[in-house]
């Protein structure tokens, strides 16, 4: 390891010590350091705020490449990264130096001055100064749990936000019910500033729409305002004043298209043309959803077996049924045998997650992963929580042996890796660099 990457690694195992909580939810810590920072969040470009359950990267992911297309120089913020770090903070479009980022680090530990403050609320503000002090014409600021009280939500007036699918996640800290995590994800709605509202339960858009009407944030709402749907192959939008006729979304599944309808109608709001919207349809690309694996060591194993390997980091109900439904949709195209590797992180409902492959899934591989806020669920309990939902599980000794067993299955099996964006990040990383093992 290089001495620069290793400076970034003790840098962000210092982070995560200035806080006994790994989560805790709260502006006022990230508030108090930004103020001595200078309030870097008052100097971003542009911003589209992005919260909600299941889809936010992949619609971050269509809107950059939008903005890319339109010709803008374009900053994004995600979490978790799956391999290094650096890829939460992308700017203009590439992950930040290392140099850069230990030297932000280095800036908000000082302005901190020892002060409690959280992994995420740190290194949000150090990624807020990295954007403030870096011209660009566009900020993709995805929320990273949450909305209300989430440290991405120290945003005065962003340009526009966007809510997608809200389904029962994070409950520990959001709230026990659809509605109640809806208020939550829709508190980063501000007066005068259109939200784009994704596809919806009844019960969570009308939680959102309350919370927008009492700030005064006009919505844009999927089945109303707008829609997207497929037709010949193509994508097509629609809304009150126009009708695109956009290419098939770029990244896989049926669900894809709720996301790129989300960010065609930010396009439409904002005034970009269709050309943009096009490209960025098309063009979009994001790891670790729905990803087809074909290199390194797993993607070897795979193509000796003459298996197909897929990669996806969904680990709720919402997303394994969305997941399901598109291994569904290549099995109609192309027959063969599923198998599932999984691992899960603590406090997931694994029942429900296996619940939605039932009937689908030849057989489960558990493995455990170490990387995340405290690493997986153990193999035992998953294994008994998929038996109970219906799948026939066993245990594996890392993605490796699970892999060499899941490619004997005959004929040629389809291969998935899910349950974690963790774990996903762990089959990216084999036979490289490890992940990097921070809590946030």
């Amino acid at each position: 390891m290089s001495t620069r990457r290793q400076d970034v690694d003790d840098a962000l195992a210092r982070l995560a010590r200035l806080h006994p909580k790994k989560i805790d939810l709260s502006l006022g810590r990230l508030q108090r350091l930004l103020t001595a920072l200078g309030n870097p969040q008052d100097s971003l470009p542009p911003t589209i705020h992005v919260a909600g359950t299941n889809g936010k990267g992949s619609t971050c992911a269509y809107l950059a490449e939008m903005a890319r297309t339109k010709g803008e120089k374009v900053h994004i913020y995600t979490s978790p990264h799956l391999v290094d770090f650096n890829e939460r903070i992308l700017l203009d479009s590439r992950p930040v130096d290392d140099q850069l980022l230990i030297e932000a680090f280095a800036r908000c530990e000082a302005a901190n001055f020892g002060e409690p403050i959280t992994f995420f609320e740190i290194t949000t503000a150090a990624a807020l100064l990295l954007f403030s002090e870096h011209p660009a014409d566009r900020l993709i600021l995805e929320v990273g749990l949450g909305g209300r009280y989430d440290a991405t939500n120290v945003i005065g007036k962003p340009a526009l936000t966007v809510i997608t699918p809200v389904s029962m996640d994070h409950q520990e800290f959001l709230g026990n019910d659809l509605a109640t995590i809806a208020r939550e994800k829709a508190g980063i709605c501000k007066f005068g500033v259109p939200v784009v509202i994704g596809s919806q339960s009844d019960e969570a858009e009308a939680a959102i729409l309350e919370e927008a009407q009492k700030v005064g944030a006009p919505p844009w709402v999927w089945g109303r305002d707008y829609n997207a749907y497929m037709q010949h192959g193509r994508l097509v939008y629609e809304d009150e004043t126009r009708v695109w006729d956009l290419p098939a979304p770029g990244l896989l599944g049926p669900h894809q298209i709720m996301n790129a309808g989300a960010a065609a109608a930010c396009a439409a709001i904002l005034g970009w043309p269709e050309s943009a919207a096009a490209g960025g349809i098309a063009n979009a690309s994001w790891p670790a959803r729905l990803q087809n694996i074909t290199r390194g060591p797993l993607g070897e194993i795979a193509s000796k077996a003459g298996a197909e390997l897929w990669l996806d980091g969904g680990h709720n109900e919402a997303a394994a049924k969305a997941l399901s439904h598109a291994l569904a949709d290549m099995d109609e195209r192309d027959e063969r045998p599923l198998v599932i590797i999984a691992g899960f992180s603590p406090n997931k409902d694994v029942k429900a997650w296996c619940r939605q492959f039932a009937g689908l899934a030849r057989r489960m591989i558990v493995v455990e992963f170490s990387s995340g806020r405290g690493g997986s669920q153990s193999a035992q309990d998953v294994v008994a929580a998929a038996k109970a939902a219906g799948l026939h599980a066993d245990p594996a000794g890392g993605l490796i042996p699970a892999m060499k067993n899941a490619a004997r299955e005959h004929p040629a099996p389809r291969i998935l890796i899910g349950g974690s964006l963790y774990l996903a990040g762990e089959a990216l990383a084999l036979g490289d660099a490890p992940p990097h093992r921070t809590p946030g």
